[in-house]
């Protein structure tokens, strides 16, 4: 019984360890979510989906950079990517997978999130459930001209066919572990 305990222990201590991490990491997401998002529906607003398309082509890895800073790489990522760039690593993959396993499980996506410190660095994933905004370019009833846009901008695109509440991808941080003694 002792082994257990001390087992569970370790596992209480190192949970207890990350969560600071988890916290600070989940606290990044929102404001680059809100700026993303923000930048789509004013690109809708000035010039319908086709801007929208341009605009996320052209600005969102800026604002991505713009949210990253010394302590937190943010970006996004997916199984079914739109832009190459955004495709996910080893680390990721797996935990959008174990992701959409838990959605077909029933877990609402907007539950699913995950950290942990893999070689040096703290890593955090949480993920992104489609919206209604997102359909007019992700999902199943895309007007032509959209299709047309979408495959000038991203030519080996993916991410098509969804519907409203499944896992689009997930907003993927990395936070170096030597800056926590600075």
């Amino acid at each position: 019984m002792r082994p257990f305990l001390l087992a569970t222990l370790l596992v209480s201590t190192a949970a207890q360890a990350t969560a600071p991490w988890q916290d600070e990491a989940a606290a990044q997401i929102p404001p680059f979510a809100e700026h993303l998002l923000g930048t789509v529906r004013q690109a809708v607003t000035d010039g319908g989906p086709i801007a929208a398309v341009q605009a996320c082509q052209a600005l969102a890895p800026q604002i991505a950079s713009e949210h990253s800073h010394q302590a937190w790489q943010l970006g996004r990522t997916s199984l079914k990517v739109r832009n190459p760039d955004n495709t996910p690593d080893a680390w990721e993959r797996s935990v959008l997978e174990r992701f959409a396993e838990a959605a077909i499980a029933g877990t609402p996506v907007k539950e699913l999130r995950y950290g942990e410190e893999v070689d040096g660095e703290y890593r955090y994933m949480q993920a992104i459930a489609v919206g209604e905004p997102c359909m007019a370019c992700h999902g199943t009833a895309i007007k032509a001209e959209v299709q047309e846009a979408i495959d000038q901008y991203y030519p080996h695109d993916q991410a098509r066919s969804y519907q409203i509440g499944e896992l689009r991808g997930a907003f993927t941080l990395t936070r170096p572990l030597a800056q926590e003694t600075q």
